[in-house]
């Protein structure tokens, strides 16, 4: 699998979801491991399973899982920076007057 890993955004910034619902019953991927990365832990886990758990089997697998996990959460913390700033724009524009005039 390694870095050939398919995006998980699409140019217009919209996401996308690769693996189905289906494929993540069929896998047996627990609920809270279906996100943006699924996709990456069927090949992991499948790769696990064969190779026993065996920690140094399957490094390519678990890297692109890995550093998926790592970009989700790098965009998951830019939208609440994104969110805290906006946020502290607006209630400092609450306080600044409005008025034009000058004294």
């Amino acid at each position: 699998m390694g870095h050939d890993a398919p995006m998980t955004v699409n140019p217009d910034g919209t996401r996308v979801m690769i693996a189905t619902r289906e494929e993540l019953e069929i896998n047996n991927v627990p609920l809270n491991f279906r996100d943006y990365c699924a996709h990456l832990l069927i090949p992991l886990n499948k790769c696990r399973v064969k190779e026993y758990y065996l920690p140094w089997k399957c490094g390519d697998e678990r890297h692109a899982y890995e550093q998926c996990q790592y970009d989700e959460m790098k965009k998951k913390n830019d939208l609440v920076k994104e969110k805290a700033e906006a946020h502290a724009a607006a209630a400092l524009a609450k306080q600044q007057p409005h008025s034009t005039e000058e004294y």
